[in-house]
């Protein structure tokens, strides 16, 4: 039943807020969202006292033996508690400001959160898909109606994509469907088996694409820079933080269990394609001077690593991933709240207008140093281990697949250094010198994530143990 609460919570309190009038939509939304953190925790700790006891299966459309069936492994535990995390850290954030028409504005990002809740607890592929839109349908309205001056064109763009993606993967779903008899997951898997290696092969891509663009891979990533950067930012941390790791978690969960044979026959180029990635989106954050953007390339460059390490196949690898979905999230949405306090106080974002805050607001300048060092991943940090597994998993299958990689690690270093340099540090000017520090409940979720940051860093154990299950699961389709 917590499961089922971790998706009608934020669900039920979205609906609501439609109606609520002043405070009332964020207030809400703030309560909604502890609460919710409050179940992910409870329902953690049942899962590892016992797994079975999340499992919660119900009659949905008996017609086509789609039921209600949702359930916690490692992996969708710890993704759960990411979302409903980040859903608090961005509404404490955000809590002094107001924006327009905030019940549809508060009321979108708590479907957004059911959606994608129910993404990571799906055990149905009908469920899956309906979770996977419902997820994504609530981000386009808010790109639309709250984003930046180019935002018809990009949020045009993004639906154009995200609509192909999805349209493929429903095609899949219905090809495999009609061989397995039911949309459930160990009903696919053994449908799945029965298909010729040509069959499985032009299925892998029709699931890999929709998973690669939400990701993105390259050179599928076009759509993300542009979407990042005229978002309302509180919906890019969302976007970044925790939808696009809908995409590996559908590969993880869906692509690899499913068709094993096929994913092992396209490991090779799809490890080419996120290395690719890496290098490309780092040479190109280098070059930016808008933070949005850098950040936006940067995070490509993160996930291609995580996209190369699932399809390196080992064990290793594989749970370097889980355990960096995870930490990225936290260290991504850090480096937003920050981007967003600097663009509300000073209405720029460009580094070569900003310097020397510092010396005006050291609180500021205080998290974004702790939180960019995590994010290039320097040791006693949480970006560290799950980095370092990642490629020594790549090592075990490819040497140089893991030297060009390995070259994202001193490109996010050089961009992130560069970045601080050039943001808090010099001398102040007439605009940044007006700077105030943070308020309240900005420092609390900053706090909240440098904590998150040192004691993930410093005692990983936890994490691993906890996603340890769930990628010797993966392994097993590979009869590894």
């Amino acid at each position: 039943m917590l499961t089922v609460l971790l998706i009608l919570i934020p669900l039920l309190a979205g609906v609501i807020t439609f109606g609520l009038k002043g405070a009332g939509p964020k207030i809400l939304a703030l309560l909604s969202s502890i609460a919710t953190l409050g179940v992910a925790l409870v329902a953690l700790f049942q899962f590892r006292a016992n797994p079975a006891a999340t499992h919660v299966s119900a009659q949905w459309i008996p017609q086509l033996k789609a039921n209600f069936e949702v359930g916690l492994d490692g992996m969708a535990a710890m993704l759960c508690l990411l979302t409903a995390l980040a859903f608090v850290l961005v509404f404490v954030s955000i809590f002094s400001r107001e924006y327009e028409r905030s019940a549809s504005f508060y009321g979108l990002m708590l479907l957004s959160q059911a959606g994608l809740t129910g993404v990571f607890v799906a055990a149905d592929a009908m469920l899956f898909y309906v979770f996977w839109e419902l997820a994504l349908i609530p981000v386009y309205f808010l790109c639309s109606m709250w984003g930046g001056e180019r935002r018809i064109p990009v949020t045009f763009k993004f639906f154009v994509y995200t609509f192909i993606g999805s349209l493929f993967m429903l095609v899949g779903i219905i090809y495999l469907y009609l061989h397995a008899g039911s949309f459930g997951y160990q009903d696919f898997i053994k449908g799945a088996a029965g298909l010729s290696a040509s069959d499985q092969n032009w299925l892998f891509w029709l699931f890999f694409v929709a998973f690669a663009i939400k990701m993105p891979i390259f050179p599928l990533h076009t759509w993300q820079p542009d979407t990042y950067e005229q978002s309302p930012t509180p919906v890019t941390m969302i976007l970044s933080g925790v939808m696009v790791k809908m995409g590996l978690f559908g590969v993880l969960r869906w692509l690899l269990p499913v068709l094993p044979h096929a994913a092992a026959g396209w490991a090779d180029l799809v490890m080419i394609l996120s290395i690719i990635g890496i290098v490309y989106a780092s040479c190109i954050a280098i070059v930016q001077s808008d933070l949005k953007r850098m950040i936006a390339y940067s995070s490509i460059a993160h996930i291609g690593l995580m996209s190369a390490a699932i399809f390196a196949h080992n064990e290793t690898s594989l749970q370097g991933v889980m355990v960096q979905m995870f930490n990225h999230g936290i260290n991504i949405i850090g480096l937003w709240i920050i981007v967003d306090v600097i663009e509300q106080r000073l209405g720029i974002r460009n580094m070569k207008e900003l310097g020397g805050i510092a010396s005006k607001a050291p609180k500021i300048a205080i998290f974004l140093v702790v939180i960019a060092l995590a994010n290039v991943a320097l040791p006693l940090t949480n970006g560290f281990i799950g980095e370092f597994l990642m490629f020594s998993g790549v090592f075990q299958v490819n040497v140089w697949f893991m030297a060009v990689a390995g070259l994202g690690i001193i490109l996010s270093a050089v961009y992130m250094l560069n970045m601080i340099q050039r943001v808090i540090f010099g001398e102040s000017n007439a605009v940044t010198s007006n700077v105030t520090d943070l308020t309240a409940g900005e420092t609390f979720s900053l706090t909240l994530i440098v904590l998150l940051i040192v004691y993930l860093g410093v005692y990983p154990k936890p994490l691993l143990e906890l996603v340890q299950g769930s990628s010797q699961a993966v392994l097993a389709a590979f009869g590894r």
